[in-house]
């Protein structure tokens, strides 16, 4: 097939080029190459053509004979202040807005759309005697006193986090969370108005060699890989028990491929996760243990508005897409703690 690739030349986007294009699929790459994503003087390369995709005029050539579209372009990160949000609005659900209207112009009918796991908000838990909850924010009195786990509306008491599934609902707590949710709703709008086929990914904690560093947007993992590289100690929030689900860019690519792949009708989401959930604090652990340096430092700071656990369920991809994540996370974070990272 011939897949128009957005945001190519990214962390994410690469790996999806090679992936697509071992598997025989004719890749149109292109991307926009925003400093904040690439630095200030990064070279285009030689297979990628800059475009932005909010360009109508510059997008529309490119779409004929395209059979689907794979949109990674985004700019990432929860956002450092409220003055990100024309950026997110601009590059995430602008860009998308204008591809679907390109798309539906030049008869492609087919998207696989990058998402994210912070669609779902504070994630899923359980009251032991409630059952499943949907807790209020943390209390800033908890916080201060070490107490960080949410407690059930009800009773008071901790809760414990469950696996989120893709039909738990939508709420987003960031300015990037409201973006991707948008972006969600946008595709599935054109969907239903136009007969396209939609499959939504929705990335949880990605990682991997080529990741970028030290910007306001990075990862934590890439966080506490340049913390080491500048023989500082990870600084873990918190307790360090929050529970995430770090997936390795190679099997963010191989969900990728598989939903380019698949024969979808309508409007799908799914899970792209590793499906072994693991703890902040053992992730920054594995590094520190890994480089042979000293263990992370556990500061009991907190930041208002971070998400306590959210853990994926990753059994719809696995059954209609036919994705299982091959990388076990501990090993990928092994790799990881000597990886190349994007400057």
């Amino acid at each position: 097939m011939r897949v128009l690739l957005t945001g190519a030349a990214g962390f994410i986007g690469t790996r999806v080029a090679t992936a697509l294009t071992d598997a025989g699929h004719d890749v149109v790459a292109v991307d926009a190459m925003l400093a904040t994503a690439h630095g200030a003087n990064a070279e285009l390369p030689l297979d990628v053509r800059r475009v932005d995709v909010r360009d109508a005029a510059a997008l529309a050539p490119l779409l004929k004979g395209i059979d689907v579209v794979c949109h990674q372009a985004a700019v990432v990160g929860a956002g450092v202040d409220a003055a990100d949000a024309p950026s997110y609005g601009s590059h995430n659900d602008f860009a998308t807005a204008v591809l679907l209207a390109e798309m539906f112009a030049a008869g492609c009918q087919r998207l696989v759309l990058a998402s994210s796991m912070v669609v779902y908000g504070q994630g899923r838990y359980e009251c032991g005697e409630h059952g499943l909850v949907d807790p209020l924010p943390r209390a800033r009195a908890d916080l201060d006193a070490g107490i960080f786990e949410h407690r059930c509306p009800t009773c008071a008491e901790p809760v414990q986090w469950r696996l989120v599934d893709e039909d738990a609902p939508l709420r987003p707590r960031s300015l990037y969370a409201a973006s991707k949710t948008a972006q969600e709703h946008y595709a599935l709008a054109w969907a239903e108005s136009t007969g396209g086929s939609v499959v939504a990914l929705r990335y949880h904690n990605v990682y991997g060699p080529g990741m970028p560093r030290d910007t306001p947007y990075s990862g934590v993992a890439a966080i506490f890989r340049s913390e080491l590289e500048a023989g500082d100690v990870p600084r873990v929030f918190e307790d360090g028990g929050q529970m995430r689900d770090f997936v390795h860019v190679d099997d963010v690519a191989a969900a990728n491929l598989a939903a380019v792949n698949a024969n979808r009708d309508g409007f799908s989401a799914y899970n792209v996760c590793s499906g072994q959930p693991i703890s902040i604090l053992e992730m920054a652990t594995e590094l520190c243990e890994m480089r042979g340096d000293v263990l992370p430092l556990v500061t009991g700071q907190y930041r208002s508005g971070d998400v306590r656990h959210i853990v994926a369920d990753p059994t719809r991809a696995a059954e209609q897409l036919g994705f299982r994540a091959a990388v076990d996370p501990r090993d990928g974070l092994r790799e990881f703690a000597y990886a190349p990272l994007r400057g």
